[in-house]
């Protein structure tokens, strides 16, 4: 079991004794950052788990913002838009996963006001024509619920989960085929 201040297995900090701190952070964030992109508060834990001080950390990764190798806003941006795209996430999931990471409410905000209503419509349509061969098998009512959701659980509302679903379904559903409530 490791501790805070333990350096993990095989890191630098394990290899040399006598190695300088910030040197090593700057490598091990070199490291980090050449893999993806990550927050500041993301590199800062990454520094503490390997047994880099917390003031050694913080001077290097000001540095590293200086120099533009982090930041925040722009991971924000970058995160937003990739996840939107790539997991269907709504724009309420994509806010709630950048505080996770570490990104202040400004900065994250800003992030997912880039994705616009009509694009999180569109991404949510997409989302269900591409599970409506899955869900043929279904009766209407059911087949409604399940694609409802389906988007719900990734984050969208309910009303433009309810909107994009009967689009998509057509002259398929109708509304008194459905007996019982959502909620």
């Amino acid at each position: 079991m490791h501790y805070v201040n333990e350096p993990t297995p095989g890191s630098l900090a394990d290899l040399q004794d006598d190695a300088d701190p910030e040197q090593v952070a700057r490598t091990i964030l070199l490291r980090r950052l050449s893999v993806a992109p990550r927050t500041r508060r993301e590199l800062a834990d990454d520094l503490r788990k390997r047994g880099i001080p917390d003031e050694v950390s913080a001077r290097v990764l000001d540095r590293f913002e200086e120099v533009g190798l982090v930041d925040d806003s722009e991971f924000a941006r970058m995160w937003a838009v990739s996840r939107q795209r790539t997991k269907g996430s709504a724009r309420s999931v994509l806010l709630r996963e950048l505080r996770a990471k570490g990104v202040n409410d400004d900065d994250a905000r800003e992030a997912v006001a880039e994705i616009d209503d009509e694009t999180e419509r569109a991404r949510a349509l997409s989302l269900v024509e591409g599970k409506l061969g899955a869900t043929a098998r279904f009766e209407p009512a059911v087949r409604r619920r399940r694609l409802v959701s389906m988007l719900q659980r990734r984050g969208y509302r309910q009303s433009v989960a309810l909107s994009v679903v009967d689009e998509a379904l057509g002259d398929e559903w109708h509304p008194e085929d459905d007996v019982e409530p959502l909620g």
